[in-house]
């Protein structure tokens, strides 16, 4: 197995009155550059610390207009952390290939990313939340389409010598010739998140690229998620890789389950109750029948959705105690879900600097060395 820290880097600083979406339309008048000078270097701090620590790598994504995770360029923070780390794998989770055009662009910045880091970039590519449709004005029924096109157009650059031409629907290039290319040949590893979609199964499924499950369902969800990629690699005539598979999750450590809780919760409501609100939101054409009909049946256990600690404990929201408590519920459902990469989120919410370096130091020395010990590299992970 391979552990990352990924990092939402979440606006910690909503004044309490403000009771409105953290999407779209939260006013950007409530956003402090002061706090923002702060809170960017300091969680760029966090992720650099988990190289020291012992992780295998270190994940940003993309996210626009808004205070759940104030990263609009992942492709920024990554540039930072080539330069700031020497071993750790840089995941970009990822870029919304249909909001950039021309989608070169992409090929170029994580290209850039690949050379400076010396080939340590894992290539991050999503479709984008429906909120990032509101924001970027872009037709939400073209999403799909926009998303094939703009993928096909990244790995030409990455993979044909050019000039080459590319006549889409929705892109036209008559001379593709990006400069420069990736280390990795013939690409760096490619991750893509999804929330159930089953198009998007299917898609890293035939592709044999990674599928990053995203947080804030019952762990329930989760599992019937991978049972349906691992069915989708077998339609493609293969078995999954366990390392094409990966679990993002909230985790927080303390030296007992009770300081764990109390440390905590109050950090986990902020980002559940002042944070998620407004992600959901879906335009019309986003989605597709099929997939609307396979995410309905796991949208009733969303996080927003949750009203008590009990209700995140039974659910496994978040996985938070002692750290043989975490050991050991990390083990059962990484064993239940069978996933190679664990992607965990050790700040979340408000959760302070001085709390979330504890967190991390704790993982790494007395979790993770356990969980490699359990779950070997290269071997199966699903438990029998």
């Amino acid at each position: 197995m391979r552990a990352f820290s990924f990092h939402l880097m979440p606006y910690p600083a909503l004044p309490p009155d403000y009771d409105g979406p953290a999407w779209v339309t939260v006013p950007n008048r409530l956003y402090d550059p002061a706090v923002g000078t702060q809170v960017y270097n300091r969680y760029l701090d966090e992720l650099v610390y988990a190289e020291e620590l012992g992780f295998d790598g270190v994940c940003v994504n993309e996210h626009h207009q808004n205070a759940y995770g104030i990263m609009p360029s992942p492709n920024l923070m990554a540039s930072i952390l080539a330069r700031e780390t020497t071993r750790v794998k840089i995941a970009v989770v990822g870029n919304a290939l249909p909001l950039y055009d021309p989608p070169t662009r992409v090929a170029e910045e994580f290209a850039m990313i690949d050379n400076i880091s010396g080939g340590r970039l894992i290539a991050g590519f999503v479709v984008g939340g429906g909120p990032e449709y509101y924001s970027f004005s872009i037709n939400p029924a073209h999403a799909r389409e926009r998303f094939a096109e703009a993928h096909e157009i990244v790995m030409k650059a990455w993979t044909e010598d050019g000039p080459w031409e590319y006549i889409g629907k929705h892109y036209r290039l008559r001379f593709g010739n990006t400069w420069p290319k990736p280390v990795q040949q013939p690409h760096p590893e490619v991750w893509v998140p999804g929330a159930g979609s089953l198009e998007t199964l299917d898609f890293v499924a035939r592709h044999r690229y990674a599928y990053m499950g995203i947080p804030y369902f019952h762990i329930d969800v989760f599992e019937r998620q991978f049972r349906l990629f691992r069915e989708a690699c077998e339609r493609e005539g293969y078995t999954y890789d366990p390392l094409q598979a990966g679990w993002l999750t909230p985790i927080y450590i303390a030296d007992t389950d009770a300081e764990a809780r109390a440390q905590f919760e109050e950090h986990w409501w902020y980002f559940v109750r002042r944070l998620l609100p407004g992600i959901e939101i879906t335009p019309p054409g986003y989605t597709s029948v099929r997939s609307v009909e396979n995410m309905l049946k796991g949208m009733g256990t969303f996080a927003s959705r949750l009203e008590t600690w009990e209700q995140v404990v039974e659910g496994q929201y978040a996985i938070v105690g002692s750290p043989d408590t975490v050991y050991e519920l990390l083990v059962e459902n990484m064993g239940r879900l069978g996933t190679g990469n664990l992607l965990g989120l050790f700040q979340l919410g408000t959760l302070p600097a001085d709390a979330t370096r504890r967190n991390l130091e704790l993982f790494a020395a007395e979790v993770l060395p356990r969980l490699r010990q359990r779950f070997p590299e290269g071997e199966k992970v699903l438990a029998a």
